[in-house]
Formats: structure tokens, sequence, C-alpha cells
């Protein structure tokens, strides 16, 4: 993982100018935050099928051959390249266990932009989260650190918190996937939080 003094755009400089170490560390900067898109987007359906761990690799090995091509400077152009990436990946599998009929550019084109509305989701718990408010380029890094932290969290902190906040699900929904009462996913989702709070960095 990234030191914490390495800045993503040094470390877009550096893999951009050939630096295989930099690439490498620069993409597993962003492996949580994919994974937790590909958690989101994969839903029900396709989860018991593909293992988002797996569609992560192929996103990120996908990108490792492609980043000579990438143009862009910012992380967040990063960010934007690396999700059509996932929705490329992503639509792949499921014309692969669905037979889906939609033309594929169409099909990448919706998951990119549900994609995108997903990893907006994750910036917004960041002005639930984070101590004070953050500028719009710190929120793209911070939805990656926040990504980390999730990954780290209990299973059933980080599964309500997904399904609640990530997902939009009521608190009766989360309950009824969850296999748990209402009232024990509402003190659930409120210690999750405020573990998550705890642990996320402070700027």
């Amino acid at each position: 993982m990234p030191t914490d003094s390495e800045l993503p755009g040094d470390l877009l400089a550096a893999a951009g100018a050939g630096d295989l170490p930099a690439r490498d560390r620069l993409l597993l900067r962003y492996q949580p935050w994919l994974a937790l898109l590909a958690r989101v987007q994969l839903g029900p359906r396709l989860k018991s099928k593909i293992d988002p761990s797996d569609v992560v690799q192929q996103t990120l090995l996908e990108a490792c051959r492609a980043l000579p091509q990438f143009r862009g400077r910012t992380e967040p152009e990063f960010q934007a390249w690396l999700r059509q990436i996932l929705a490329h990946v992503l639509a792949h599998a499921d014309r692969h266990f669905h037979g889906t009929q939609k033309r594929a550019a169409d099909r990448e084109l919706s998951l990119d932009q549900e994609l995108a509305r997903s990893s907006q989701r994750i910036g917004n718990m960041l002005a639930d989260s984070a101590s004070s408010p953050s500028q719009k380029a710190v929120r793209h890094e911070q939805a990656v650190r926040l990504a980390e932290v999730l990954a780290r969290l209990p299973e059933d902190y980080r599964e309500v918190i997904i399904l609640r906040n990530l997902e939009g699900l009521s608190h009766e929904e989360t309950a009824e996937r969850l296999g748990r009462s209402t009232g024990a996913v509402r003190m659930l989702w409120v210690r999750a939080l405020n573990r998550l709070r705890e642990e996320l960095p402070s700027d």
C-alpha cells in the first residue's frame, strides 16, 4: 500500500514515466475502492456467480496494460478511467452469465454511469463521517481512504453500511437481507457508523 507521504499525483506522474514500482503502488492504492464499487454494482443477481475480487483483479490487469495510454493528470480523471475499465469488466461478466442482448457499448455506458453514482455516494458519506468538510479534490482522495477503512471493519459493520448507505436499502430491507430484526439493524448501523468515524483519518 502506498505510504501516506505519496500523493496520487506524484504516483500518476511516476507511473506515466514508466516507473513500474510506482505503477504497482498506484493501482494497489485503488484496489479497496474498486472492490467496494464492484461489490455494490454486482448486487444479489451476480454476486452468487462472481467473486468481486476476481472482477477487481481483472480490472487492475486491464488497467496495468492500458496505463501507457492514460493521458489524465489528476486523481478524479484516474478514478473515472478506472471506473470505465471496471464497467467494461462487469458488462462482460453480465453478458457471460445472462446473455445480455443489449449492445455492449450501451451496457458499458450504463454501468459506468451507475458506478459513477456509486462513487458519488461514497463521497457523500464523507460529509457524514468526516470531522470537517473537504474540498472536491480531497473528497476524491478521501473516498479511496474510506474504502480502505471499510475493508478493515468487522464484516457485519461493513455490510450494514454498504446496504444502508451505498445500496440505499431501508432499515427494514437491510434487516431482511441480514436476517436480523429491524431494531437490531438500527443499533448495528449506529455502532458501525461510529466505528467508521473513529477509524477514518482526520485531515
